[in-house]
């Protein structure tokens, strides 16, 4: 049986799925790695193509790769990842490998897009975005039935969207930013040291905290805004949720269907559909499997 395989790398981990050129799962695996080691994500990449290889009897018929970062012009490495995973920029995939084909490269949330679009939420919209809320906050947007990447591949960093021209420069020199506004990143400045993690936050506001409520709050409102901004100017047919603080659930999309009651432009009461994702962790490894699937 002939199958691709996506690999989707994270700060400190490798995820992998194999799928078939239908789109069936044949395995999906998650690996941890040390991320103190110097180059430990390239050599459990490797273990992990090998140990497919070896489990599965055979090579497979495509290999794709998801990370963090700016995906080079020829789409064959990362061009542009500063202050993580050290060795990542330029390395060429497909020659570090030394597989006979290719090695077509996708950034993660791009790829995590493609995966929903191919077996989770998005399947069948061909004007979509994705978010991710986590650490920071990714995104992903597909404009008729196309990745959108831009001029030099950054398109779709919505994280780095500015809310506030006063506020403080995130980690992209943008003030005020939505990745700030609601990212784990900054959970302990936005709650003054009260709270170290967003899932800790949202349970202390289901018990009805009222401080935990106040920051939660503006933070969803916050992103209710940048939705409503996205949809303006980019006008999807729906926008899907993913990432760690997605997870909260109802605690997360109930305020936020509120609050765009309240700042969504509906011309003719059209609404733009809100979905969570589904794929979970897998969603950029499956991607990046269907990317290179589908390019057989």
């Amino acid at each position: 049986m002939s199958y691709f395989l996506g690999i989707d790398l994270g700060g400190s981990s490798v995820k992998a799925a194999a799928i078939t050129a239908a789109g069936e799962v044949v395995r999906q695996e998650h690996f941890d790695f040390d991320a103190d080691q110097p180059m430990a994500w390239a050599e459990k990449i490797r273990e992990v193509v090998h140990g497919f290889e070896s489990d599965l009897k055979q090579p497979a018929s495509g290999l794709g790769l998801a990370a963090p970062g700016i995906v080079a012009r020829d789409g064959r490495s990362i061009a542009h990842m500063p202050g993580r995973l050290s060795g990542l920029e330029g390395l060429v995939w497909s020659d570090y490998l030394k597989g006979p084909t290719t090695v077509p490269v996708l950034n993660d949330a791009q790829a995590a897009l493609l995966g929903e679009v191919s077996s989770g939420a998005a399947r069948g919209f061909r004007d979509v975005i994705l978010l991710t809320l986590g650490t920071g906050v990714g995104g992903a947007i597909m404009a008729n039935g196309e990745l959108l990447r831009g001029n030099i591949g950054r398109a779709g960093h919505l994280g780095h969207i500015s809310l506030n021209p006063e506020g403080s420069l995130d980690i992209v020199n943008t003030p005020g930013s939505l990745e700030d506004a609601i990212g784990n990143a900054t959970i302990l400045q936005r709650t003054g040291g009260r709270f170290y993690d967003t899932h800790s936050m949202v349970r202390a506001y289901l018990t009805d905290d009222a401080f935990a409520a106040e920051v939660w709050l503006k933070s969803v409102r916050a992103l209710a805004c940048a939705i409503a901004s996205f949809v303006n100017v980019l006008d999807p047919e729906a926008i899907i949720i993913g990432g760690g603080i997605a997870a909260s659930g109802d605690a997360l999309f109930q305020p936020l269907a509120s609050f765009l009651d309240e700042v969504e432009w509906r011309p003719g009461g059209h609404r733009v559909k809100i979905l969570p994702a589904q794929l979970g962790e897998f969603a950029g490894a499956m991607g990046a499997a269907w990317n290179t699937a589908k390019g057989a």
